[in-house]
């Protein structure tokens, strides 16, 4: 018998093969079936809906990185940055750190 945790039903790959349609029908609704083989999840079956969501995300947070990676790199590449991240190896501990202290009152 499906064990259900919220909306997951949780079935042996037996119970999956016997009551495909109705477990079908549970993941269409926006349920998510997860199939147990010897007591260890295997496999999920979702809604092609879930499938699309889930498979979209990764590359559009890849893509955002991206752009802010190389948005960040093109900051970097000017006369002043290159000057200040010299002062910056050139600073003693006690100047990093009221620099640090500056910097971290100026985010709020």
């Amino acid at each position: 018998m499906p064990v259900t945790d919220k909306d997951r039903a949780w079935v042996t790959a037996t119970e999956a093969k016997n009551k495909f349609g109705r477990l079908l029908e549970k993941a269409m609704q926006g349920g998510v079936v997860v199939i147990t083989k010897h007591d260890a999840p295997k496999a999920v079956l979702i809604s092609m809906d879930k499938y699309t969501a889930l498979a979209s995300a990764p590359e559009s947070r890849i893509n955002t990185l991206s752009a802010e990676f190389d948005s960040l790199l093109m900051r970097m590449q000017g006369a002043g940055v290159r000057n200040s991240m010299q002062a910056a190896f050139r600073a003693s501990p006690k100047q990093l750190g009221k620099a640090a202290v500056l910097a971290a009152r100026k985010r709020g």
